[in-house]
Order: structure tokens, then C-alpha cells, then sequence
């Protein structure tokens, strides 16, 4: 299944969902609701939202009515009611019941409920978790998944934050996604307990907005652990005790601050460290000789930072790194590691993070 980020996905739908029925597949709280309203106002059609974890075949079959010695089937007005073509949107549709599936086949393959037809113009748009989500999921009938344009949705830091940005998250969130992409989602756990998504640190944003008294660390900290990954609150709150004691990455690589060795500043330098990790991650050529005057600075002053953090917490070099494994994981180049672990000498030994060349 092809998987696409929320741009791509919108210009699919203008492309595709006026001619086929279009299912999106995706975690909770990617924005799948979002680009199908985004979707609906620029065609200015109205969205009709079903949500088939909350539905029984009557909902939608509707109730029989006698009508000149014969029984019909009057279906309900959230859908019947409309003159004109309407997006009809069917959310969690693979966590409905089989017969509620079943009463939606019509409805998706024809567009049409027993004897009542979807106005002329009428789009129809699927979407549900995925089995890995951790969500309420049933199967989806072989025969459904025939007719229909099948996407899977990830979440874009660059989309969100061109959204947020319009929307006036809070800058706290703002600037720590920007900081910090590859944080926007993380996969859903297997218990109950707070995961991040585009949903997720929207959320946040409306806490953080919304309290009333002073936004100190700890209060950022009780917000973001019940909103997003215990791995990415920690983060946040370094980040925002960062923010508050005004300390920013560039100056601290650029050699124009200092790192916050102080042991009750350990969640920021956490944090410092993998933004260092992130940035250096992002900007360094894969060939040393592309390395940039500047870039050559940055790389003198990275030494020193790491001979300050292998003397103060071995645990941050490992944090700095530390190779990362999985999809969509960007690790730094093989020359650089392999300079650090020169410099790193028995340490790098010590540490396991001696590379070899290739």
C-alpha cells in the first residue's frame, strides 16, 4: 500500500475521490479527519462524518415504513437529507461491526441505500486504523478492498508545522517539533498510556493555552506527560526549562554558550544532546571534503562539546552517538564517527563506538 503524507493525500483526493471511493489508512491522530474538512472546503461541499465504531445496520438501512400495502425503508435523514452532492465520510469503518459493514457496501460501491441514492456529485471517503495501531480494527472484506483507492497516511513535521503555524499553536510546541521532527508521532503503545501524534501535541497546545497560572517547567511537564510519550514529555520539559533560561542549540554548538552541566539541569542537557544529535544529523555531508568553512568550525567546537560531555556523563556521548535503528532513522555519516572515536580514544573503546572505515 502506498503511504503518503498529508499534502500528497489532499492532492489525491482532488485528483481521485470525485471518481473513485478513496480509503485512508493510518495511526489515530494523523489528520485524517482534518485533510478530508480541508478536502470538503475547497470544494466547498458540505462533510458528513459517520463514525462505524458507533453505528448498527439500522442507523443506516434506517426503519421500515408501510407505503401503499408495501414496506420501505426510510433512511436517515443525516444522510438523506440533502439536495445537493455531499462528502460522506466514514470514519473507523473497519471497526464496525460485519453487518454494519454490510450495510455500508451499497453505500460505498454504488452510493446508494436501498431505494435512496447519494445526489449526483456525491464523493465517499473511508479511512481506519491499522492492526498495529493498538485500535478497535475488524477485516474488511476482500471484495470492498477491490473497489476501492487504498493510501496509507504518515505524519509530515513540514505539513504540521506549515498548519500549525496558521493556527496559532502554542510556541512552546511549535518550536520544539521544530527542533525535535522525528518526535511529531511515535508508534502506538499496547497499554494505556499517552502516545504523540499531530492530535496529540495539538492538545498540548490547547493545555498550554488554556492554564491559567505561571507555565513553569513542572507544570509543562504534568501537561506533556498526559499528552504524548513519556520519551517525548521528558524531552519537552528540558526543552522548555531550555527555553526559559533562554538557552538555544546553535549558540551552544556555535561555541557562544555553554552546555548545562548542572546535575539538576539533566532533562535539559538530555535534551540539548539530541538536538545537537538532530542538527548535526541533518547538516553533515556524506563526504567530508563537501564540509563548508563553517561547517569545519562547527565540527572543531562538536569536538570539544563531546571531550566537556565525556568528562561530566559518559551516558550523554552514548546519547549523542548512538546509532538509531528503524524506519526513517538518519544516523550521522561513517567519516564522522570515525574522527570522533580517533579523538574519543580509549573511551570510544570504552564505549563501544569505534567504527570502521569503509
Amino acid at each position: 500500500m502506498k503511504t503518503v503524507i498529508p499534502s500528497e493525500l489532499f492532492q489525491l483526493l482532488l485528483n481521485i475521490a470525485t471518481v473513485r471511493p478513496v480509503f485512508i489508512w493510518g495511526p489515530p491522530g494523523v489528520g485524517k479527519t482534518a485533510i478530508v474538512n480541508q478536502f470538503g472546503a475547497e470544494l466547498g461541499m458540505e462533510v458528513v462524518s459517520l463514525l462505524g465504531s458507533q453505528l448498527a445496520p439500522e442507523d443506516l438501512i434506517g426503519v421500515p415504513r408501510i407505503t401503499e400495502d408495501f414496506s420501505v425503508f426510510v433512511p436517515p435523514r443525516q444522510i438523506a437529507g440533502h439536495t445537493r452532492g455531499f462528502i460522506l465520510f466514514i470514519d473507523e469503518f473497519n471497526a464496525s461491526s460485519p453487518e454494519v459493514q454490510k450495510a455500508f457496501y451499497s453505500l460505498v460501491t454504488e452510493q446508494r441505500l436501498g431505494e435512496y441514492q447519494l445526489p449526483a456529485g456525491s464523493v465517499v471517503i473511508l479511512a481506519g486504523n491499522r492492526n498495529i495501531d493498538n485500535a478497535i480494527t475488524r477485516q474488511v472484506s476482500s471484495a470492498l478492498m477491490n473497489r476501492v483507492v487504498s493510501v496509507e497516511l504518515k505524519a509530515s513535521s513540514r505539513d504540521w508545522l506549515l498548519w500549525a503555524y496558521g493556527a496559532g499553536l502554542h510556541e512552546f510546541v511549535l518550536k520544539y517539533i521544530e527542533t525535535r521532527p522525528d518526535h511529531l508521532s511515535s508508534p502506538p503503545p499496547k497499554t494505556e498510556e499517552p502516545f504523540s501524534s499531530p492530535r496529540s501535541w495539538h492538545i498540548l497546545s490547547d493545555s498550554l493555552m488554556a492554564y491559567k497560572g505561571d507555565l513553569t517547567p513542572e507544570i509543562a511537564a504534568l501537561l506533556a506527560e498526559g499528552t504524548v510519550s513519556a520519551a517525548h514529555a521528558h524531552n519537552f520539559t528540558g526543552f522548555v526549562r531550555g527555553l526559559i533560561d533562554r538557552l538555544r542549540v546553535d549558540d551552544i554548538i556555535d561555541g557562544t554558550a555553554k552546555l548545562p552541566l548542572d546535575p539538576d539541569q539533566r532533562d535539559v542537557l538530555t535534551f540539548v544532546v539530541q538536538a545537537i544529535r538532530a542538527q548535526l544529523v541533518k547538516e553533515l555531508p556524506l563526504n567530508r571534503a563537501n564540509l563548508s568553512p563553517a561547517q569545519k568550525q562547527r565540527l572543531h567546537n562538536i569536538r570539544t562539546l563531546i571531550s566537556q560531555l565525556a568528562e561530566h556523563d559518559e551516558e550523554m556521548v552514548v546519547l549523542l552517538l548512538a546509532k538509531e535503528d528503524g524506519e526513517g532513522a538518519r544516523n550521522y555519516p561513517t567519516w564522522f564517527l570515525v574522527e570522533i572515536s580517533t579523538s574519543l580514544g580509549r573511551l570510544a573503546q570504552k564505549l563501544n563506538l569505534v567504527v570502521e572505515e569503509k
